[in-house]
């Protein structure tokens, strides 16, 4: 069976001891200094001057903070983070550019993520992994092998808002490719079902965040009680983010196992490019369309698909699959979404997820065949 050579990270729980969290605390401080210091320049160069800073001059202004006096507490750190933080900053400017995303944005202490990249300079591994200007290796639960004979390229360390930490290491892997099948499958993305594919099976939102709403709710009122800035506060505010933690985990869990079956078993797997940005405008069922995490789950879809040899087509959101018969090909003139179900002038009863799925199939095939019809894919 053929394998294929591709980049995998691997995400361990480690428990840091009192000394090594403060370095690591150190650290994220130091990361997001140097992220909004080198925004903030990015931004007065260009608003003042009209004149773009690249991420070597920020890589030059950042020897020069480490050399100020008011700011010689840069250099505490191992300089390999500082300097991928800078990198992400010019990556973010970069999707900006491409119109992808929008204005980079300040990091917040307590709001943005803590993380922290070593690349394989700044770290040791001989069976254990030993961060930069630490003296002892990581207390790190290996939940599952690395890869034989992986030589990780980067490591990558955060502490989440419930303030547990996890170490992401990259590696090379060798993927094994399935067999190749001829089996197709055309997925609608509902609420009621989660996806309904084009062979009829309708797959269970297990809606996660509703299950655990009146525990989010409680939580938060308690911590809207607490005196800011007191323990009690700090203790509420970790219920809170323990339980949306919770959530997260079983949503994306839910999510991969489905991802993987359907790339196994599928050789191509037509979706919609949907406008989740917009969709979740409508007040109405916002809640329930980022509990169900279309974005999350198309992202999966991809990098999995790739990995297995398998083929992602995304069709134009514009296509009305909904309105389609999938028998005779006519369009209705409306489909409101409390119509389920509904019946076509040439007398097929039509089940409306089911429906849209197979004419979301029938343009995915004809996309895949001809190149044509089809939005670019995300990068």
């Amino acid at each position: 069976m053929a394998g294929r050579v591709v980049k995998r990270a691997f995400k361990f729980r480690f428990y840091p001891t009192a000394v090594q969290a403060e370095q690591l605390a150190r650290t994220f401080g130091c990361t997001r200094y140097v992220y909004n210091r080198a925004l903030a320049e990015r931004s007065r160069a260009w608003s003042q001057e009209q004149r773009r800073v690249t991420y070597a001059d920020t890589s030059k202004m950042l020897t020069g903070w480490k050399r100020d006096p008011e700011t010689a507490w840069l250099a505490e750190p191992s300089k390999g983070p500082l300097q991928e933080s800078l990198r992400q900053l010019q990556g973010a400017f970069e999707r900006f550019w491409r119109t992808q995303t929008g204005y980079p944005k300040f990091k917040k202490k307590g709001r943005s993520k803590d993380s922290a990249t070593y690349y394989s300079n700044c770290f040791t591994r001989g069976g254990q992994v030993r961060l930069a200007k630490q003296s002892e290796p990581l207390d790190i639960r290996w939940s599952r092998p690395l890869p034989e004979g992986a030589v990780p390229s980067q490591v990558t360390v955060s502490r989440n808002a419930r303030g547990q930490y996890h170490i992401s290491i990259l590696v090379e892997d060798t993927i094994a490719e399935p067999p190749s099948t001829d089996r197709v499958v055309g997925l609608d993305a509902g609420i009621t079902s989660l996806y309904t594919l084009s062979t009829g099976e309708k797959i269970t939102n297990p809606r996660h965040e509703r299950t655990d709403r009146e525990r989010v709710a409680k939580a938060q009122r308690m911590l809207a009680k607490k005196q800011k800035g007191s323990r009690n506060r700090a203790k509420a505010r970790l219920k809170v983010a323990k339980i949306h933690g919770r959530i997260a985990d079983r949503r994306r869990d839910y999510l991969h196992t489905l991802s993987t079956r359907l790339v196994r078993e599928n050789q191509v797997i037509a979706i919609e490019d949907l406008s989740v940005r917009n969709m979740v405008k409508n007040r109405s069922l916002s809640r329930a369309i980022s509990d169900a995490s279309w974005s999350e789950f198309r992202s999966m879809l991809e990098y999995k698909a790739d990995w297995y040899g398998r083929r992602l087509v995304a069709i134009d959101r514009f296509c009305p699959s909904s309105k389609t018969c999938s028998v005779c090909g006519a369009v209705a003139s409306a489909m409101p979404l409390n119509v389920r179900e509904w019946t076509c002038r040439c007398g097929v009863v039509h089940d409306r997820d089911v429906n849209a799925a197979r004419n979301i199939l029938a343009v995915g095939l004809t996309v895949a065949a001809c190149g044509d019809g089809v939005r670019p894919p995300r990068t």
